[in-house]
């Protein structure tokens, strides 16, 4: 499918790396359950194999305004693009032994299930709407209007274990590219 979100990303402030996920690699994933987009409920603690979870601020709906400011808020603007590279790849990772794909934000699953049929994702969305995820994990947040989200990441989980994060990601659409170049790498 083509990417119908082309953005120009000279034009969209990045984020810096504030450290905010600099304790992340080598800790145990929070025994947390996360409700998805396709029903079932995941503990990132239990899973057996290699997932890779990218976490991002929101997705927007077409029938919702984005909060004032959004494009210009650095590392806000870019989650339908991030999404969308990752359906694109979705079949490349699994050649590359990842054996579960999640995307992951601070939004209900009732709003994340537009964009799961919207983008046509052949993976689900995990809700943390409550934050307990982030919170045990201590993963980096922002504020906007009066709403906590979560700053875009990526995590490679093996067995359970966290054993690469990409962070701060930026450009989004160039996250799943990022990913299948480390993974080919043979890093393990």
């Amino acid at each position: 499918m083509a990417n119908l979100h082309e953005v120009n990303w000279d034009e969209i402030p990045g984020p810096t790396d504030d450290g905010g996920a600099g304790h992340l690699t080598g800790l145990a994933a929070a025994a947390v359950v996360l409700p998805g987009t396709d029903g079932l409920s995941v503990d990132l603690s239990t899973l057996e194999g290699r997932c890779v979870v990218y976490a991002f601020p929101m997705t927007a709906r077409p029938d919702v305004p984005l909060p004032d400011g959004w494009n210009m808020l650095p590392g806000a603007r870019g989650c339908t693009p991030q999404s969308c590279a990752f359906r694109d790849h979705a079949d490349e990772l699994r050649q590359l032994g990842v054996s579960r794909l999640f995307g992951l934000s601070a939004q209900t699953t009732g709003y994340q299930r537009e964009a799961v049929e919207r983008l046509e994702l052949p993976f689900p969305l995990l809700s943390d709407a409550s934050l307990s995820f982030a919170r045990a994990m201590r993963l980096p947040t922002f504020e906007v209007d009066g709403k906590t989200l979560l700053k875009r990441l990526t995590m490679i989980i093996d067995d359970g274990t966290i054993s690469h994060v990409f962070y701060p990601v930026f450009p989004p659409d160039r996250n799943a590219q990022d990913v299948l170049d480390w993974l080919g790498t043979g890093v393990s």
